[in-house]
């Protein structure tokens, strides 16, 4: 089983476009008008963030650490996320078009990052050129099969829940009409656009909501079509539970894995977790013992290959920022952050968590990026953040090395992860008093101590094979061999 090492070794950056930055060099027709920047989210209007935008700020994300960015939908939309695509093969003139999507990609593959762009493949809109078709033609129309009517005439608009939209639609939104897979021509279209994109340069596609095209020829053809065009490209699809049936190898080379977002928001925030509703993302305090134990799971469900590919997050665009589930505690925000870091698979930072940005989810959770008020980031929180991912970058061990729980005990986890001759021992205490702990290691005498956060405190003494440790309160370790 082979996935991209390219993914093995990146730190993601999630972008919402319209959100994100503007930049003076995206040239608007006359009379366009954006909300202000910084409007409330809840008002749902475009705010202007563009892909040149995102050119503009590549040092800052380069400084950072970031190596790859994934990007929400940027094809042309009626709205500000874009999931509503009406035009696939064109990226929207609100974000700059087809041309700042060429400079972002060469200025980003200049600088050794990588794009991934997001691919809506179950359902497209109502201004999409064959439904329009449909709404203008009725049952004369040649793509009726492209989608599922139920009756005549369609109901693109109704809000009725006694006469909701006669035809299939993602949530039953009328606004998102269903796309039939099971069409030939919907599936050259779709595998059409994927290559084309590709082709144009990108580095692989994020997959929403693919469990509802609920077809394994569809992926697996989908496979070869996206490795046909390139190797290397990346393929993550949106599942939020457990995911064998697509990680054989066959059709994606990793998920969203949102696995890893419950059981580390839900041990290092277990003291300070808030009460929220999401059915897909249940949390609750855990200890060591049992945050070992579903890590272990985790990792038992896939090959190794696949383990180091997964996209770990902390938050998206669908739920609440991190720091807000964890009410604002910013010592758990640190630790998930740190274990995100030196765990396999990719770390992907949701933008704005690295300057404190916290908010209930979705639409809250989409706020336009504070650049002109700099006064108010966390600014130590933002060096933390540029600490640890240099830590993993420095470290290779830390990213493709063997992984070991080795201590689960109350409110301290350690693990160690193997690389050749490289060897790292990574210790959390999320306790509110220092911990004091012995672990036994071969060749325990040869380590050195990486004191992460906070800086002082925290020591160690090695007795043959035996390591003594003293981790203060919240705080975490890492010693190298």
């Amino acid at each position: 089983m082979n996935t991209p090492s390219w993914v093995k070794n990146a730190v993601f950056y999630q972008i919402f476009p319209d959100r994100f930055a503007r930049s003076p060099r995206t040239q608007h027709p006359r009379g366009i008008q954006f909300k202000p920047w910084g409007t409330s989210p809840e008002e749902q209007g475009y705010q202007g963030g563009d892909l040149y935008g995102i050119v503009d700020k590549l040092d800052y994300l380069q400084e950072l650490g970031i190596t790859a960015l994934y990007l929400n939908p940027i094809f042309s939309s009626a709205s500000n996320h874009r999931y509503h695509a009406f035009d696939y093969m064109q990226v929207d003139p609100l974000l700059g078009g087809d041309a700042a999507l060429r400079d972002l990609l060469d200025s980003a593959h200049a600088r050794g990052m990588y794009v991934v762009l997001d691919g809506v493949l179950n359902h497209a809109s109502r201004g999409f050129w064959p439904f329009h078709h449909v709404l203008e033609n009725g049952s004369d129309s040649p793509y009726i099969d492209w989608f599922f009517i139920d009756d005549w005439p369609l109901r693109p608009y109704s809000s009725d829940e006694k006469n909701p939209a006669n035809y299939a639609a993602w949530w039953g939104m009328p606004a998102l009409p269903k796309l039939n897979t099971n069409n030939p021509g919907v599936r050259d279209y779709l595998f059409e656009v994927t290559r084309y994109w590709l082709d144009f340069g990108i580095d692989g596609w994020r997959l929403d909501v693919p469990s509802e095209i609920d077809d394994d020829d569809f992926w697996r053809e989908y496979r070869r079509v996206v490795k046909a065009a390139n190797p290397r490209a990346y393929i993550v699809g949106e599942i939020w539970t457990e995911a064998q049936r697509w990680l054989q190898g066959d059709m994606f080379d990793a998920v969203m894995n949102y696995l890893f977002t419950r059981h580390t928001l839900s041990f290092f925030g277990a003291n300070t977790l808030r009460k929220f509703e999401h059915n897909e993302l249940p949390m609750q305090p855990l200890d060591a013992p049992t945050f070992a134990q579903q890590i272990n799971q985790m990792h038992a469900l896939y090959d190794w290959e696949i383990n180091q590919t997964q996209l770990n997050l902390l938050d998206s665009h669908d739920t609440p920022r991190a720091l807000w589930l964890m009410s604002d505690d910013k010592s758990a925000l640190r630790l998930s952050l740190f274990f995100q870091m030196t765990m396999p698979g990719a770390p992907c930072i949701y933008y704005g968590d690295e300057i404190g940005l916290t908010s209930a989810g979705d639409p809250h959770c989409r706020a336009a990026f504070p650049w002109e008020q700099e006064s108010i980031w966390d600014h130590d929180l933002l060096d933390f953040y540029k600490q640890v991912i240099a830590l993993r970058h420095q470290n290779s061990v830390l990213r493709t090395g063997s992984f070991e729980i080795i201590y689960a005990e109350g409110d301290v986890l350690a693990f160690r992860r193997i690389l050749g001759e490289r060897r790292a021992l990574v210790v959390f205490n999320t306790g509110l008093e220092a911990a004091r702990i012995t672990v036994t290691l071969p060749g325990a005498q040869q380590v050195a101590c990486y004191q992460a956060w906070p800086q002082g405190g925290g020591s160690y003494q090695v007795e043959n094979s035996a390591i003594f440790l003293v981790v203060p309160a919240r705080d975490a370790l890492v010693l190298f061999n």
